[in-house]
């Protein structure tokens, strides 16, 4: 199976590399370049298109976006600029990038991978991908079968969204002690168990390989795991999305 690149749109920052979807390994090293602010479609567009051109890529494209995504359609971009609700999305990058893609959401990327090549991998229960960044992004798996579009991050957690409370970068910006953010991060899961009753929770994004300085404080019936692809998730999940014939909506 021939390689396909996947490309990782965060609020933060926007990675690439070439993926080997057989194996769920990136065949390149990984490039990442700063988010353009305001990011506006034809700003990150401009990125994709470096990113293209970096690789001299003319194969299958997969890439991620931080928010709702339905046939190739944005319905939120909470983090990213309010102009991309409603564009096609994978018409846009196609047009960019001048080869086929195809546009999912980042946090599912993110989970397809581990629950295929990850931390999830062989668990037939009910497991819950967790991505700590800019915001938290999520994805529910039961058998294996992905649940789209969950967007877990939004729930209320006294009074506002939890990632506002419990991202990696709300722990950053508030300065706040891993124990600190570890007592948001707890209260906000068990929000998430008392509705969803996981088997496995996967906590990933960055944050994962420093996973010793919190997921020992935290206190859950299921089992808490950090990601084994790490920061290569979404791209992995990307590539993975792209190469499958079959449309997740």
């Amino acid at each position: 199976m021939a390689d396909v690149l996947g490309i990782d749109i965060g609020g933060t920052g926007i990675k690439a590399a070439t993926v080997d979807v057989a194996e769920g390994k990136l065949t390149a090293e990984r490039i990442k370049i700063d988010t353009p602010h305001p990011p506006v479609p034809d700003a990150v567009g401009s990125v994709v298109k470096q990113l293209v051109s970096h690789f001299g890529w003319t194969g299958q494209i997969g890439i991620t976006f931080p928010g709702v995504v339905t046939d190739g359609v944005i319905r939120t971009a909470p983090n990213l600029d309010p102009s991309w609700v409603g564009s096609d999305a994978a018409e846009f990058f196609r047009d960019v990038a001048g080869v086929p893609v195809r546009v999912v959401n980042d946090a599912d990327a993110a989970g397809l991978a581990e629950v295929t090549f990850g931390a999830g991998q062989g668990h037939q229960g009910t497991v819950l991908m967790l991505t700590l960044g800019t915001g938290i992004g999520s994805a529910l798996f039961y058998h294996g079968i992905l649940v789209p579009n969950t967007e877990f991050g939004h729930i209320q957690i006294h009074g506002e969204d939890a990632e506002k409370r419990a991202s990696e970068h709300s722990r950053e910006i508030e300065d706040l002690s891993w124990s600190k953010w570890a007592g948001r991060l707890d209260t906000y899961l068990d929000t998430m168990e008392a509705l969803l009753w996981p088997d496995l929770i996967i906590i990933g994004g960055g944050i994962s390989r420093k996973a010793g300085k919190f997921l020992p404080k935290l206190s859950l019936r299921a089992a808490v795991v950090p990601a084994t692809l790490h920061n290569d998730a979404g791209i992995v999940g990307a590539a993975m999305f792209a190469s499958r014939s079959s449309s997740l909506h």
